[in-house]
């Protein structure tokens, strides 16, 4: 299973956490399955894998894997 870890307004938009996927799941896969609202905060998102920028969002994301949504963040 991969695990999905939500960060600030993506944490607020998916009601969790965190979230669990199927092995071989992918960003895009993650997206179309969401809620509206998170579908949204995903499509500007970037994201991590086990900590390393993950930029492919068709590619199908490493078995066992951790995946860190981590939406646009505004301040100074």
């Amino acid at each position: 299973m991969i695990t999905v870890r939500y960060f600030a307004g993506a944490r607020a938009a998916a009601g969790a956490t965190e979230a669990e996927l199927p092995d071989g799941s992918s960003v895009a896969e993650l997206t179309a399955s969401a809620r509206p609202q998170l579908a949204k905060v995903l499509s500007a998102a970037s994201f991590l894998v086990d900590g390393t920028a993950w930029r492919d969002r068709d590619e199908p994301l490493p078995a066992g894997c951790t995946l860190d949504v981590l939406p646009p963040f505004a301040g100074g």
